[in-house]
């Protein structure tokens, strides 16, 4: 099994705005530093193979979203937290507006699976609905269905 993540953020300005040049100068560093690290598997691109950040799956045009697949969560954690994107996670408040509602979700996927975007939303639905349960989950309960078997969360 592999975890997927997806994750949302509304930007305060639409990304070619002078308040987002950092932030977008940041995003083919870090995607390669993902795309690098161990434990990735796969990210959302656009499909002229660009960050996902120009990619609007959503009806809001300043909602951003974010998809990986990992091998553990382990691996993601150290990612996010432990390499330059914990850089960037610091400074979401200069580019991101404070989010209402699951923003952020994780799930268990068979190996070799790559979740869509509509899998996202059904996963980010559920977590604000029935709170982290198996089917979809955050780093902060994430060791009590790393252990358990993950299957069962299919």
């Amino acid at each position: 099994m592999h975890l997927a993540q997806v994750n949302l953020g509304r930007v305060r300005a639409p990304l070619d705005h002078e308040s987002m040049q950092t932030f977008v100068a940041r995003l083919e560093e870090i995607n390669a530093l993902a795309d690098n690290a161990p434990g990735f598997v796969w990210r959302l691109k656009s499909e002229e193979d660009g960050p996902s950040s120009y990619l609007r799956p959503f009806d809001d045009e300043r909602l951003l979203v974010n998809m990986s697949v990992w091998t553990s969560v382990e691996a993601l954690k150290e990612y996010v937290y432990k390499t330059a994107h914990a850089e960037v996670l610091r400074r979401r408040r200069d580019w991101f507006e404070q989010f209402q509602g699951a923003y952020m979700a994780m799930w268990w996927v068979p190996e070799g699976h790559l979740p869509t975007v509509q899998e996202a939303k059904e996963r980010l639905e559920h977590l604000e609905k029935h709170g982290p349960t198996p089917h979809a989950f955050t780093f902060r309960e994430a060791k009590l269905w790393t252990a358990a078997a993950p299957a069962a969360a299919l």
